[in-house]
């Protein structure tokens, strides 16, 4: 298959998934697609929510319906990194074996990730930049396509280890969930309390996934797009003669050189959804919010005058 067969392809089985997804999942179109979009770009997404906010739902639905092996780890302040990780028993042989942990999964739903001590979430940043684990000196591969889906609650910060900012840089995306509209809601009320079974059917295989990955990958981007993805990761560092007095006013600290990757591959993965064989600026900032939000500091001033992440990306189109 060529790859304009291929994108073409794509398109028309992404739109199938979002149809099977939408029989479980009401409303959320935004958050589907953002999920939808670090899949194929390869990356992984940060859900940020209130609880009952159907986030373990969604996740649930979305590796059911990419076909794919899902495990759900709930993060807690005892997990030990052997929890997920896995570890070696001796065996009724006197020897050694090896127990994979749950982190041996095409998805992983990491829930409540700031829950837990560093020493655990530190175990999860290897998986997640490597696609591999070192357990007792040995070297597992994890299985293609690998992604993580970590869920973070706002307004619980008693007790939790805020995610260090190397292990948050790692996320190509950070989604924010509101609550659904009034008619969501009672859509949402009627069909989750009656009785009725949704089948979900699998549309990819893990192969195929990977495949769209790569496609992904060798869609060419004309120069201007990528001086004006790289551009607006520079406007954001303070200390840049790029920057403005705004985010000067605003912003302690910018985004690092992955968000400029990210906006790229992000860009492409737009493009490659919606039938373009090439994406423009429109396809960056389409996707700059969930990629910049979790990777700029804003300062106590920002804070103090209400100012949002969100308002301060707006600033930099």
């Amino acid at each position: 298959m060529s790859d304009v067969a291929a994108i073409q392809e794509l398109v028309r089985k992404q739109a199938a998934l979002k149809q099977e997804i939408g029989k479980i999942i009401i409303g959320q179109q935004e958050v589907v697609n953002q999920i939808v979009l670090s899949v194929f770009a390869g990356g992984h997404a940060l859900l940020v929510g209130v609880p009952g906010l159907a986030k373990t739902l969604m996740v649930n639905t979305i590796s059911q319906a990419l076909g794919l092996d899902f495990k759900r780890i709930q993060f807690t302040p005892d997990l030990m990194p052997s929890d997920i990780l896995g570890s070696e028993i001796l065996d009724e042989n006197r020897n050694f074996k090896f127990i994979k942990g749950p982190i041996f999964s095409n998805i992983v739903l990491a829930d409540e990730i700031n829950r837990t001590p560093p020493k655990t979430q530190a175990a999860l940043l290897e998986a997640m930049q490597e696609k591999a684990v070192t357990i007792a000196g040995h070297h597992h591969k994890l299985a293609l396509p690998y992604f993580v889906l970590a869920t973070q609650n706002p307004i619980e910060q008693e007790g939790t280890y805020p995610l260090p900012e190397a292990q948050l840089d790692r996320f190509m995306f950070a989604i924010k969930l509101d609550y659904p509209s009034f008619a969501e809601e009672v859509q949402v009320v009627k069909s989750t309390t009656a009785d009725s079974k949704v089948t979900i059917n699998p549309l990819f295989t893990a192969q195929e996934i990977v495949d769209f990955q790569h496609l992904i990958r060798r869609i060419p981007v004309a120069d201007n797009v990528v001086e004006y993805a790289v551009t607006l990761v520079n406007k954001t560092r303070p200390g840049n003669p790029l920057s403005n007095d705004y985010i000067k006013t605003y912003l302690d600290w910018g985004a690092g050189p992955r968000a400029s990757q990210n906006l790229i591959l992000a860009a492409k993965t737009n493009a490659a959804l919606t039938g373009k064989y090439s994406p423009d600026i429109e396809d960056v900032q389409a996707v700059a919010t969930g990629i910049l939000r979790h990777r700029i500091i804003k300062n106590y001033k920002a804070d103090a005058e209400g100012i949002t992440e969100e308002m301060i990306i707006k600033k930099l189109f």
